[in-house]
């Protein structure tokens, strides 16, 4: 089997755009570079190793080999997964070194933002923590309190934890802070497409950057949705969650302090730039 390439992610922090932007200029044209996303058969194997189902890996590697096969045998399939798939990622990845990684991210208060910012979003952490329970606990120790709020920074930081050993792991791994994704979408689709070894010339970037992709929203295309916009929807969120955000950066703290492993400052290996602080 040859290893495919992987965008591992947080959720709401622009994999899609990621990813389609690594499609091309031509999507599913002929030599455009295969791009799966958030495949189903891959999260269902990640959820019952999360539950103790003793098939669990077997079936993440079945669904790994099978969503990995080539159609052009220079050119790897990328595979961008979901967030039960981060809690299975060192063993999907293990005996494959050569593999190129992404994992894409927020620091913490930009984290919140995103994922508390509407009911919906609540309700998505809630079911996935609840879903993940098990290896949540095993990364950042027991749930303090059941609200969205807490589970939200327990979330991030059992993902926290988990991206930071496959990174410093080395080989081909590269941490991606999502906001410099979206303030240099062509120097961050260049690097990505590099580590990738995908078939994207300068001009394939630069027809993708100045095309409608960056100009609308990645999940609904016909929904107009710039950089501005998101930065003045998640300074709405950051103002509605107010005194939440030193709650949740006070249980990052006491969890991580509780386990006797401090996070890193910053997540190490970044694809391009800086990496940011992470209790940014």
């Amino acid at each position: 089997p040859t290893p495919a390439a992987w965008i591992l992610h947080v959720a709401h922090c622009g994999s899609t755009l990621l990813a389609r932007g690594l499609e091309g200029p031509d999507p599913g044209g002929p030599g455009a570079p295969l791009v799966i996303r958030e495949p189903l058969a891959l999260r269902q194997a990640a959820v019952a190793r999360a539950a103790g189902d003793a098939a669990g890996d077997d079936q993440l590697r079945l669904a790994a080999l099978s969503l990995g096969r080539r159609y052009a045998p220079a050119t790897p399939t990328v595979i961008k997964a979901n967030v039960p798939v981060n809690f299975a990622a060192e063993a999907l990845l293990a005996g494959q070194p050569e593999a190129p990684v992404i994992c894409l991210y927020f620091p913490l208060e930009a984290y919140l933002a995103a994922v508390l910012r509407s009911d919906n979003h609540r309700g998505w952490v809630t079911a996935v923590t609840t879903e993940l329970a098990a290896p949540l606990t095993a990364e950042a120790g027991p749930l303090p309190a059941p609200d969205p709020v807490t589970r939200a920074a327990w979330l991030w930081l059992g993902q926290m934890r988990v991206y930071a050993r496959l990174l410093q792991a080395g080989g081909p791994r590269r941490s991606l802070d999502a906001d410099t994704l979206f303030a240099d979408p062509a120097g961050t689709l260049t690097a990505a497409a590099a580590l990738f070894g995908l078939p994207l010339g300068p001009d394939d970037l630069a027809a993708v950057v100045a095309g409608p992709l960056f100009r609308s929203y990645a999940k609904n295309p016909a929904a107009a949705f710039d950089e501005a916009q998101r930065q003045a929807r998640r300074a709405q969120a950051r103002a509605a969650l107010g005194d939440d955000l030193a709650r949740a950066r006070a249980t990052v703290e006491a969890l991580a302090a509780a386990a006797g492993r401090p996070l890193p400052d910053r997540l190490p290996a970044p694809l391009t730039g800086i990496a940011p602080p992470l209790l940014a």
